[in-house]
């Protein structure tokens, strides 16, 4: 667990959101935004680079900005 832990810290100070790290089984690695799945170590086989999962939230993030914004 001290992978997801200092991703989690990476993320934390990356976009100053909480993040919580549920303990699980099996190898299982999910990374979820917005009820969404961002990354699946099941699906891509691989633990994923810090650089890759802070790219993927801000797409995630750009996303939620730009459906909040009238007109």
């Amino acid at each position: 667990m001290p992978r997801a832990t200092s991703l989690a810290a990476i993320i934390r100070s990356a976009f100053g959101h909480d993040v919580e790290v549920v303990a699980g089984g099996g190898g299982v690695f999910n990374v979820m935004a917005a009820n969404e799945l961002v990354y699946s170590k099941h699906t891509e086989g691989r633990f994923p680079t810090e650089a890759e999962i802070v790219q993927k939230l801000r797409v995630i993030s750009k996303k939620g900005a730009e459906s909040t914004r009238p007109g």
